[in-house]
């Protein structure tokens, strides 16, 4: 896997470095899990990586929600 820097992703997480941190944890949990990988990865991979690479390739992206 490639290395992954905040800077790239932080475009894809409406440049808030909370908004990056919950959807990396969100998504990670989920495989974690058990979900399916949405990228090729080895199979030592960590979750977490799996996450981000995910985000960094536009597979998984923040999705904004409407405020009450």
């Amino acid at each position: 896997m490639r290395e992954i820097f905040r800077e790239e992703l932080l475009d894809k997480a409406d440049f808030s470095i909370y908004k990056l941190v919950m959807l990396v944890t969100k998504r990670a949990l989920e495989i974690a899990e058990g979900s399916p990988k949405l990228i090729d990865t080895g199979l030592d991979d960590k979750p977490i990586s799996v996450a981000m690479n995910e985000i960094a390739e536009g597979k998984v992206k923040y999705k904004k929600t409407k405020e009450k």
